[in-house]
């Protein structure tokens, strides 16, 4: 199952605003709510999902800083090899109010505006699939306890 490629999506919770300092890209005022952060694991989803349930001892990407202030709710993901990420977060941001909290966060390695995105109440999983049309027919919760931990 390690070198299983894919990608993810992180639906968390945060319940107060928080400042958080997000390495070099600055300080930033993260207002309570749900965040929507999209990646890909090309070299192996599920380790790198089970690192963002489990919490790294380093800081590595910009999701570890909000990853240690928020709980995590949802893991959602789709077995490909293909990096999807980008199209993820262009089709959550057509999702009902999808807000973008902090222009580059966890995109310095694409084009896209930010990779994480913003809903006051919880996004649903069925309007992300929607969203994603057709290439979103496989995309599936995954089981926290049975599929990433294990």
């Amino acid at each position: 199952m390690a070198n299983v490629k894919g990608t993810y999506a992180l639906v968390l919770a945060l319940d107060q605003e928080t400042d958080i300092a997000v390495g070099r890209l600055g300080t930033f005022s993260f207002p309570s709510g749900h965040y929507l952060y999209v990646g890909s694991a090309l070299g192996g989803l599920f380790p790198r999902v089970r690192r963002h349930v489990r919490g790294g001892r380093k800081i590595h990407w910009h999701i570890d800083y909000l990853r240690q202030r928020a709980r995590l709710v949802e893991v959602w993901c789709l077995v490909s090899d293909e990096r999807r990420e980008c199209s993820w977060y262009r089709a959550a941001t057509k999702m009902p109010h999808a807000g973008m909290p902090v222009a580059g966060f966890g995109s310095s390695g694409c084009g896209c505006d930010a990779h994480l995105l913003y809903f006051a109440s919880m996004p649903s999983l069925e309007t992300f699939r929607r969203k994603l049309g057709e290439s979103g027919r496989d995309l599936r919760k995954m089981s926290l306890e049975a599929e990433v931990l294990a």
